[in-house]
């Protein structure tokens, strides 16, 4: 994927415009009157204020619910300040409990850090480069240093009622469900990172709220000036009811490519046309607001190419655009996976018949056999453009082998050409 382009770092905007645009789409502010003050000292000594964002990477695949905060962050890069891009190597081994109803299995060292270089190689397909408006660190750093007396100081900073206050742990606390004792010491250890990096501003989806706040708290104890808050909303995904998840199937991964985000773009719920503007595009309201009262067909065309070229500058949109088309009135489009199928057979290569669900499987459309002849029973996949319905149904080593091979499809937008070569 191509990085956006790179414009000039723009200087001695009016503190009343930048509050503006650092606005845009935000929920919580604590507080506005710190936000601009900071922003008025900063137009006044030349320094650019420090704008933290902390990520354990638990998962290595980012989508387009990550890139609501991530150009939060670009805003501020864009108007001259740095963000920190704080990987939790060290949180990460003990799993960060928003939201959890149970506690969550920590990770190793090395997986964190595995999964933050496929993270950190995501986050710049959105975020400037330059180190004047980027710094990279891991909370490792500080933390996998400290010692037994260490942890108990900064334990001593915050009150166990406090830590109960958070609504996680007090549903987990009155349903009688464990909780851990690393768990409680996970907001004070998220806080501790902001006063190592003395940030001026941290921003986190709105199930962080508490999080970020223990860390303002923590900054004034240790003497520094608080560090503003900002929330973001978590982007609800494509089902319309649940926040954006891989694990759920509703999300529009960063690596998509321009026709499959295109595709995906054109089914948002219209209900969340608006959300998905404000959050993901650079429209004025105004605009904004024509479209959500418009033909919802228009809207979701014009969303899928904001988002699409934000993402990819020098993509055909029109060519994604009639791909889209295509699939949308029942077609096969032209530009699809073609996967030779004779690998994967192994010993079944000498038999005349092989199981369909087994060819869905090859394909990756489905993880295993099981799932392949669901998705068929439920008349989820199609061969050649037709409703395949036979779980136990096989194709012949001759349909395989034929020029072209066979085409199977899930769903509205997911293709795949099997052949049978040497």
């Amino acid at each position: 994927m191509n990085q956006h382009s790179i414009n000039a770092i723009r200087h001695n905007v009016p503190v009343t415009e930048q509050l503006e645009l650092l606005r845009r789409g935000v929920v919580d502010l604590v507080t506005e009157d710190d936000l601009r003050r900071k922003l008025e000292n900063s137009l006044k000594t030349g320094q650019p204020l420090r704008v933290k964002l902390g990520a354990d990477p638990t998962r290595p695949d980012l989508h387009l619910g990550h890139a609501v905060i991530l150009r939060k962050m670009r805003q501020f890069q864009d108007l001259g300040h740095q963000v920190i891009m704080l990987i939790g190597d060290f949180t990460a081994m003990i799993g960060d409990p928003s939201g959890k109803s149970k506690t969550r299995p920590p990770l190793t060292l090395e997986e964190t850090r595995a999964n933050a270089q496929s993270y950190l190689e995501q986050c710049r397909l959105i975020l400037r480069s330059e180190p004047e408006v980027l710094e990279i660190r891991y909370n490792g750093e500080w933390l996998e240093p400290m010692g037994y007396a260490d942890v108990i100081r900064l334990a001593s900073k915050y009150t166990v009622a406090r830590i109960l206050e958070r609504d996680d742990f007090t549903k987990r606390l009155n349903a009688g469900t464990p909780i851990s004792l690393h768990e409680l010491l996970y907001p004070v250890t998220q806080g501790y990172d902001s006063v190592a990096l003395q940030a001026d501003v941290e921003l986190g989806g709105t199930d962080q709220l508490f999080n970020n706040l223990v860390g303002r708290a923590l900054q004034r104890d240790y003497g520094q000036e608080p560090q503003v808050v900002m929330t973001l909303p978590l982007l609800v995904g494509l089902d319309g009811t649940e926040k954006m998840s891989k694990s759920l199937d509703n999300y529009i991964g960063l690596t998509d490519e321009p026709h499959a985000m295109f595709a995906k773009l054109m089914k948002v719920p219209d209900t969340l046309l608006g959300n998905y503007f404000t959050l993901l595009t650079d429209l004025p309201q105004a605009r904004i607001a024509e479209l959500r009262d418009g033909h919802p067909v228009a809207a979701h065309r014009e969303l899928a190419r904001e988002v699409v070229a934000w993402f990819y500058p020098d993509a055909d949109l029109d060519a994604a655009e009639d791909r889209f088309r295509s699939v949308a009135r029942g077609g096969i489009p032209d530009n699809i996976p073609v996967i030779n199928v004779a690998a994967g057979l192994d010993d079944s290569i000498d038999a005349q018949h092989i199981s369909m669900a087994k060819l869905v499987v090859l394909a990756g459309l489905e993880p295993s056999n099981g799932a392949a002849k669901k998705l068929i029973q439920n008349r989820g996949l199609k061969l050649n453009g037709e409703t395949y319905t036979d779980p136990q149904g096989q194709l012949t080593r001759d349909q395989l082998a034929a020029t072209g091979g066979v085409v199977i499809q899930k769903g509205k937008d997911k293709f795949a050409r099997l052949m049978l070569g040497d």
